[in-house]
């Protein structure tokens, strides 16, 4: 009978655990395990050991369990990094026994040692290091067994992915007529392309099945690790590279980019093992065909068991990943696998650069003036520069405007750098499998007038030639092929005019320096200015004129190999190109001789963001990052109208306040007109910070007293005084507590208070500081407190909290201070300031961050009483504090305001998303509490509701896994386990959704697990 015909043994654990004290001498409790044609129970022995007990199909072959137990023995002593299972022996010292069951089948039953761990199949997510960890362990352990041999070793297996030919018998029980004609054409292809090269490869003895339930996990989020490899049941002599195949076809699915993902365990692999370029050329297709053979096997099983579940718990998934590896050519595969182990992408690209370059003395000029010789100006529209742009209200529609290119110019050339990452590729034709939206520009641009011809550079015939009509696509296009020695290379030319392809056919040859067209105009090249790309290709991949002129940036090595640099042919003088940028690894290496170390970097992979828009932060490479943490962009990144008020009122003048200048006074009204009364006398400054340590100078001036009380677990800023205020920093690492004249109060949060405590209760506590300070025979200058707590947790106040908190100090003969600088100006949606929600009026409201949108600005407000005392003969200065610049810059903020209707926003916006957070609450617990109001919120990570332990590891995991998924936030609070969510407030509902399915997804991952 073929294996695959073989059902199942049909013990029951009852049976198991007669089985176990009957033939191994103890008493066990057992459970069932997975498993494909044999039986497995685990057990557990009342000494608390834990063992398998594997009991073999009737088919199966004793030589060649004794195969899979001497390899386990091998390993034990040959392969140190990974755990095995041991063999233990019966009670009579043999390596198992034969049993009978019900049925009066026999089979041979042995048991193994169990190993901890869960299976990989289980694990959420696989990080990269993790993907690299699966194929370190299986390249170490086919190393270790090199040399092993057995006799049973060469047996025939349907499991051999040598024969996966043989599984076409089984195609009839595929129903979908497209999927069995898609299997059919792969194994085809397999048959008669790939299993003649497998002969020259490698071979040994390898597990064969390393599927994601026989790899087991330890350690959980960024610190899971493979501890273990179990099931050798398919072990067999084969060609090595299979290994490796069957471990990245289960790694793969599932995966958003399962090329990316095989890749990773292709490092890991190649790290322990070296792999051989003749290995790298057919792994792709061993992964198609193990693929294959695993759907046949499971359409063929499931008309025997149909209620095995085991047997298509992959089924749907390996469906899904023929389809997208459909997509994807061979050598593209090939390619991105060579690169994964350090190779060069492409193994031709070397000889036919080289080539390139013999021919660059003798090539003729692709355009007139010939661009070796001409005036060039290089273009710098990558995503930083200010030349592109920026993106509008949506991450991938950045704007794409004519004016952001040049005038066409038959005197001057313009030209458009090669490798540059762009924003303006908005078009669908742009999104990857993957969703990755391609941004890397593989050519060379040429602007010039429509019209202008165009040249063969190099002796060539035509290969293809399409025009792709949609828009920002290449228009017209044509490719030319060229023989570099005896490898063919091609040259391709875009955005040509509709006529230059008229009498143009494939085959037809061109000669060097022949006109083979001309660029075209804006109505006919897909939308553009008018302007050549053109593009050198080694490897066309099955594409004809539609190969892609820019990559994915997770592509870009692999893509630049293939598309090396056009100006090899062009000749363009390096004298007009300026030095690259600087990516991650150059800025921190500087960073680190040149910047104080403790100026931390948010995120556990540095982002290199080089520009923003609105909600959104873009890095080098053009990826967007909702941004859901940086509240000092209050109106949006790079607002438009802020930006343009700046640059309007910097042409004309930004001078100091000594001067009179009525932007000064105008704005001073306008934001008055936004307090109560008596808030009506402005200082302006340049920081939060400068605003709050002069709030402290107006409150001692005023009340000729020095000492302060504050909440535990503020924060108000860098400066001296202000880390002498902030419990935050002074009883953190490196602080030395509090000074003399500062005194804490409890900080006023519900969520760990005893239940019951109400606002007025809390305040008792600053009511203790104020006695405390005149028991001392000193009097109280001020309370200062955020009007919601920002470091401190992001704590909104219980009700009348500030009303009796503010009673007390004034009782003492202080005088309040509101620090506005991070929830006011409509962030909280229900009122401008924060203090509103508590129903006070402050003494001083100091205010930064969001008032000037990013720019230098900072004011403090008080009442004219308060100003007076400060006017003591000795003059306030701040250099920059007020110029005409910032005020143009908080003027501009207030217009946006009030224009878009940001506060409301805030409110409506702030409601979705506090209400989807809220759902997370009851779904995850791990979610401890959901606070705050408006786009100022928090979520507080507990491991256990009940003890409210805090989660301030798995809080860090979390937003760098948020970051991962491409949105940005921060965690804070006294336990570092509060995720801070307090976006631009141009964020949308739409945002929201995101953040919360995004937050859930991670959520579900296992990263509370030791």
């Amino acid at each position: 009978m073929e294996p695959l015909e073989s059902k199942a043994p049909k013990f029951t654990t009852e049976e198991a655990v007669r089985l176990a004290a009957a033939h191994y001498g103890f008493v066990a409790t057992a459970h069932t395990m997975p498993s494909h044609c044999d039986q497995n129970f685990a057990l557990e022995a009342s000494s608390g050991a834990r063992y398998v007990l594997k009991i073999a199909n009737a088919t199966a072959d004793p030589d060649e369990l004794d195969l899979q137990r001497s390899v386990l023995a091998h390993l034990s002593k040959h392969h140190e990094t990974t755990a095995v299972q041991q063999v233990h022996p019966a009670s009579n010292g043999e390596d198992g026994a034969i049993v009978q069951a019900s049925d009066g089948s026999r089979h041979w039953m042995w048991m193994v040692s169990y190993l901890p761990g869960r299976p990989l199949g289980q694990v959420r997510p696989h990080t990269p290091e993790l993907l690299a960890d699966v194929g370190r362990t299986l390249g170490s352990m086919d190393r270790a067994l090199e040399r092993f041999a057995h006799p049973a070793m060469h047996r025939s297996f349907v499991w051999d992915l040598r024969r996966a030919g043989n599984l076409r018998k089984y195609l009839t029980h595929i129903g979908d007529v497209a999927r069995r004609s898609r299997v059919e054409r792969f194994l085809e292809h397999y048959a008669r392309d790939v299993v003649p090269q497998l002969v020259t490869l490698r071979t040994g003895v390898i597990h064969n099945d390393a599927n994601d339930y026989n790899l087991l996990v330890q350690g959980a989020g960024y610190d899971a690790r493979i501890s273990g490899v179990i099931d050798f049941g398919d072990v067999l002599h084969t060609h090595t590279v299979i290994e490796l195949a069957i471990g990245a076809t289960y790694a793969m699915l599932g995966k958003r980019n399962p090329l990316r993902a095989a890749a990773h365990m292709v490092r890991g692999y190649h790290g322990a093992y070296p792999l051989q370029a003749a290995e790298l050329a057919v792994l792709y297709d061993l992964i198609v065909a193990r693929l294959c053979s695993s759907v046949l096997v499971s359409a063929f099983r499931s008309t025997i068991e149909p209620d095995n579940a085991y047997l298509q718990i992959s089924e749907a998934p390996a469906w899904d990943l023929l389809e997208t590896l459909a997509d994807i050519h061979p050598r593209f595969a090939c390619y991105t696998f060579r690169e994964a182990c350090g190779l060069d992408p492409d193994p031709k690209a070397a000889h036919i650069v080289t080539w390139l370059k013999t021919q660059r003395a003798g090539r003729a000029a692709i355009t007139q003036p010939d661009l070796r010789h001409t005036d060039c100006v290089v273009l710098d529209l990558s995503v930083g520069s200010p030349r592109t742009g920026g993106p509008d209200s949506a991450p991938d529609a950045p704007s794409v405007e004519l004016s952001h290119f040049p005038a066409p110019s038959p005197s001057r050339v313009a030209i458009g750098r090669y490798n540059e990452a762009r924003l303006f590729y908005t078009g669908d034709q742009f999104v990857t499998r993957s969703g990755e939206r391609r941004t890397v520009h593989l050519g060379i641009d040429i602007f010039c007038p429509a019209g202008t011809p165009v040249f063969a550079p190099l002796s060539g015939v035509v290969h293809s030639v399409q025009d792709a009509g949609q828009p920002l696509g290449y228009g017209p296009v044509m490719l030319l092929e060229h023989e570099a020695g005896e490898t063919p290379c091609y040259t391709l030319y875009g955005h040509l005019s509709r006529a230059s392809l008229s009498d143009v056919k494939p085959g037809q040859k061109f000669r060097k320096g022949d006109r083979i067209g001309a660029i075209g105009d804006t109505e006919e090249n897909g939308g553009w200015v008018p302007h050549l790309h053109f593009q050198i290709i080694t490897d066309l991949l099955g594409t004809q004129g539609d190969f892609p002129g820019v990559a994915a940036a997770s592509e870009r090595g692999v893509y630049t190999s293939i598309c090396p640099d056009p100006n090899l042919l062009l000749g363009i003088p390096d004298r007009h190109f300026s030095e690259p940028a600087w990516g991650s690894t150059q800025i921190l290496e500087r960073r680190a001789r040149h910047i104080g170390r403790n100026l931390r970097i948010s995120y556990r992979t540095p982002l290199l963001i080089v520009r923003g828009s609105m909600q959104y932060l873009y890095d080098d490479t053009g990826r967007a990052y909702l941004d859901a943490v940086n509240n000092v962009p209050h109106v949006g990144h790079s607002h438009p109208r802020v930006v343009q008020a700046a640059r309007r009122q910097m042409a004309v003048l930004n001078t100091n306040t000594r001067y009179l200048h009525a932007s000064l006074v105008r704005y001073a009204e306008r934001l008055t007109a936004l307090l109560p009364e008596p808030l009506s006398v402005c200082f302006f400054v340049n920081s939060g910070s400068e605003a709050n340590d002069l709030a402290l100078r107006l409150a001692h001036a005023h009340t000729g007293q020095r000492d302060v009380v504050v909440l535990d677990g503020a924060y108000h800023g860098h400066l001296s005084s202000l880390i002498d205020i902030s419990p935050y920093k002074f009883d953190g690492p490196g602080g030395k507590g509090a000074p003399p004249h500062v005194h804490k109060a409890t900080r006023p949060d519900p969520y760990r208070a005893p239940t019951g405590q109400t606002g007025q209760g809390f305040a008792e506590s600053v009511l203790e500081a104020t006695r405390a300070i005149q028991r001392a025979e000193r009097g109280v200058a001020a309370f200062i407190c955020e009007s919601i707590l920002g470091c401190g947790g992001q704590i909104e106040f219980p009700e009348d909290y500030l009303r009796a908190a503010y009673r007390h100090t004034r009782q003492a003969g202080g005088i309040c201070i509101a620090d506005e600088v991070q929830v006011g100006f409509g962030r909280v949606g229900t009122h401008f300031w924060g203090f509103e929600t508590q129903d006070v009026v402050p003494d001083i409201v100091v205010m930064g961050k969001p008032i000037g949108n990013g720019y230098p600005l900072a004011a403090v407000v008080t009442t004219p009483e308060i100003a007076d005392s400060f006017d003591t003969g000795m003059e306030f200065f701040s250099t920059f504090g007020g110029n005409p610049v910032s005020c143009a810059v908080g003027m501009a903020v207030l217009d946006v305001m009030e224009e878009e209707g940001l506060q409301a926003h805030a409110l409506r916006v702030g409601s979705t998303l506090h209400a989807g957070l809220s759902d997370l609450q009851s779904r995850h617990r791990i979610i401890g509490d959901v606070r705050g109001r408006g786009l100022f919120l928090g979520v507080e990570l507990v491991l256990d509701p009940e003890t409210l332990l805090p989660a301030a590891d798995q809080a860090s995991y979390i937003a760098n896994r948020l970051c991962e998924h491409g949105v940005l936030v921060g965690t804070d609070g006294p336990f570092h386990n509060v995720l801070k969510i307090k976006p631009p407030l141009v964020f949308s509902e739409a945002n929201a959704e995101f953040l919360v399915d995004t937050l859930d997804g991670i959520l579900k991952e296992d990263f509370v697990r030791g």
